[in-house]
């Protein structure tokens, strides 16, 4: 006999995708090579690099074809490469093409396999198509690289819920619970409370 869980008021919505808002810092150095220009300085003729434009475009809303010409852009001279395949990710997940999505997540982990970011994007979108065995690995992955971030485990906890791993869902929304504000908190005790009473 099953039980059914009864979420308080309306459904918890997951969290949804984690744009790159900021250029990350890069040292430029590659591992095992001195650094023969740790003194010299890069001056820039422009104020903004090709990626800081995408997402200045990205952040006004402007039109998306022009956004995501400007991360092309910004991939194509090496310009956060890494981020810049994150927020295309995210631009074609919003237009549901979910296969050039995990395309672009993919490229950003080719670039940087502990980018935080595209880890969770990526999981959200393989909870949104229903491989929940990879949404749950890269959420996990998500929260090794970045244990602060909140959303990666009530996006968990959902995805485990979905699962049936009550237990372990109930683990992931305390750890929610405690990095929250004190606002967020009512609605993951109540899902907490209402996990706890279908183990019973």
């Amino acid at each position: 006999m099953t039980k059914v869980i009864q979420f308080p008021g309306s459904s918890p919505e997951k969290f949804g995708f984690k744009p790159v808002l900021k250029k990350r810092k890069s040292t430029g150095e590659i591992p095992g090579q001195l650094d023969l220009f740790s003194g010299g300085k890069v001056r820039s003729l422009h104020p903004l690099s090709v990626f800081e434009e995408a997402l200045m475009l990205d952040e006004e809303g402007d039109n998306r074809a022009r956004v995501r010409d400007h991360y092309l852009r910004a991939v194509e001279s090496g310009d956060f490469v890494a981020d810049a395949y994150c927020n295309l990710g995210i631009l074609e997940s919003e237009e549901k093409n979910n296969i050039q999505a995990i395309d672009y997540f993919t490229k950003s982990l080719k670039e940087d396999p502990r980018h935080y970011e595209a880890h969770y994007n990526l999981a959200n979108l393989y909870a949104e198509i229903g491989n929940l065995p990879l949404a749950k690995v890269h959420y996990q992955i998500s929260i090794t690289i970045e244990p602060e971030f909140p959303n990666s485990y009530f996006n968990l906890a959902l995805t485990l819920v979905m699962n049936k791993e009550m237990e372990e869902a109930i683990k992931a929304l305390l750890t929610y619970r405690d990095l929250v504000s004190q606002d967020d908190r009512s609605q993951a005790e109540q899902l907490i409370n209402n996990l706890t009473h279908s183990l019973r």
